[in-house]
């Protein structure tokens, strides 16, 4: 008999309007029950764990410098964490229980999908986005679900438009007036003779965005602005306002008549945009990018703190695309580090055993065969 509490059991309490840990404690200390409730509506409660489920679900640990779910009818979140806390390796990565009581499933689904869209989770990726998929889409709101639903539903990550970049690179600009001692009213970047314009670059942040933008990022979302005395342009859009409040931005474009307004918050070279459309976390791409910050390409980067319990290659050997090179153990899981291209293991840095943290390079896969003198200088 398993006499724990399931970690659904907010459902059970919301439908049948009961305590019960109250009532556990009551049954231990022999006081009598009275009988539940009839079941009342529906309950729906979504896990909001610190996790990629576009990397096969890897555990993510580190600061949640925001963590703000919006009030709504019948919600109730039973949370672990508070904006600024760590998420440490040691512990489960599960955020916060978000549970909705609603009068029907359709009410309770929409209700918790709402508000999960309008949170502020920054700092970590979570499976936010794909909970709200899931709470909206038809096949599970007509219950026509089956175990293998996520495997057949795989999660799309939501990908930054280059208004989310525009945002971001305004409100860096704020910041930086906003930081000046001399000539404050004066926009960032405005020119008496417009010679080129000011250029921003991001790469988006992902499980392991922070170091291989340190790295310099193929790719990135570039954005060209102008400053001007009345404010900034940028081409294709109209930049209706920009203000501060409390550390936070609030950018509103104008595109084909149609304003939006982007709410971004700076934490270090990391900024995180929300919008009508989702949420994006888009990393500053450095205009020059410091030799002690530099990886040689074909690294590969321990995605989180952890311990090393398996090598399955040694220097020197050729590897497929995929190939596992190492096994990580981190979260109570064990998280294989795949080779990123077919060549040769020129660098193995760990052993078994080791402890790594996030960002620190494992191993290096490069694309030409070692050379017989190389592996005697090793």
């Amino acid at each position: 008999m398993n006499t724990r509490l399931q970690v659904e059991h907010p459902v059970t309490e919301e439908v049948h309007g009961v305590d019960l840990v109250a009532l556990q404690i009551a049954v231990a200390e022999g006081r009598p029950v009275s009988p539940a409730a009839a079941p009342a509506g529906h309950a729906i409660e979504a896990r909001l764990y610190a996790e990629d489920p576009v990397a096969d679900y890897q555990p993510q640990s580190g600061i949640l410098t925001t963590f703000e779910i919006p009030a709504a009818p019948g919600l109730r979140v039973d949370a672990g964490f508070e904006s600024g806390n760590e998420v440490s390796t040691f512990y489960d990565a599960m955020l916060a229980k978000v549970v909705v009581h609603a009068p029907s499933r359709e009410q309770a689904a929409r209700t918790l999908a709402g508000a999960l869209a309008r949170a502020r989770i920054h700092g970590l990726v979570t499976n936010r986005d794909q909970l709200v998929a899931v709470l909206r889409d038809p096949l599970f709101l007509a219950g026509d679900v089956g175990t293998a639903y996520l495997d057949e539903h795989p999660p799309t990550p939501a990908e930054p438009t280059g208004d989310h970049a525009v945002a971001a690179a305004l409100a860096l600009a704020e910041r930086d007036r906003l930081a000046r001692t001399v000539q404050q009213g004066i926009p960032v970047a405005w020119r008496n003779v417009v010679s080129q314009p000011q250029v921003t670059r991001f790469t988006r942040s992902s499980a392991q965005g922070r170091a291989r933008a340190r790295a310099g990022a193929d790719d990135p979302l570039t954005v060209e602005w102008y400053g001007r005395r009345d404010g900034y342009a940028v081409d294709g859009l109209t930049v209706v306002s920009t203000g501060a409040t409390d550390g936070r931005w609030r950018i509103t474009l104008e595109r084909d008549g149609l304003a939006t307004s982007y709410d971004v918050r700076v934490t270090g070279d990391r900024v995180d945009v929300d919008a009508p459309t989702g949420h994006v976390s888009l990393t500053v791409v450095p205009r020059f990018t410091d030799p002690a910050d530099a990886v040689a390409s074909g690294s590969l980067l321990a995605p989180m703190p952890g311990t090393v319990v398996a090598v399955r290659v040694e220097k020197g050997d050729a590897v497929e695309a995929g190939a596992p090179v190492l096994v990580l153990e981190a979260m109570k899981m064990q998280h294989t580090v795949a080779a990123p291209h077919a060549g040769s293991v020129t660098e193995m840095s760990v052993r078994a055993g080791d402890q790594v943290a996030a960002g620190e390079v494992l191993a290096v896969v490069s694309t030409g065969s070692t050379s017989e003198g190389e592996e005697g200088d090793a």
